[in-house]
């Protein structure tokens, strides 16, 4: 939704004369990122997730850091709201999927269906 309403200033890259403003939304902008931005993303990313707590996975509970506000120290609630945890990230991924289908088709994640026409399904006007 950000990049909707606002744009950094300046340059994404300054070697290849590339402004934020620049950049479209949605799946058009893979395209447009230089390929050294992807792996400052893809690297960044490695790091958070390699610094924050990576032994995590040893232990054998990931995620949970002692704080049982969000959790519980009933097991039976902690179980119940794990499993509400992991339903709410299914969907979530379904819906990020469901934009990334929209954008692709119609060009904006936040597209007008109606505008989208070339859809086989889409009923034709007869012409008389």
């Amino acid at each position: 939704i950000t990049p909707e309403f606002f744009k950094f200033p300046g340059y994404l890259s300054v070697a290849e004369n590339i402004k934020f403003a620049d950049v479209p939304n949605g799946l058009a902008a893979i395209s447009k990122v230089p390929a050294l931005g992807w792996a400052q993303i893809v690297a960044y990313g490695g790091f958070c997730e390699l610094s924050a707590g990576s032994d995590d996975w040893k232990t054998g509970t990931p995620g949970d850091y002692g704080f049982k506000v969000l959790t519980s120290s009933d097991p039976a609630e902690k179980t119940k709201k794990l499993s509400a945890e992991l339903a709410n990230g299914r969907l979530a991924m379904m819906a990020i999927i469901g934009m990334f289908f929209q954008d692709g088709l119609t060009g904006s994640a936040w597209g007008d269906w109606s505008l989208y026409d070339a859809s086989p399904l889409r009923a034709k006007a007869v012409s008389q």
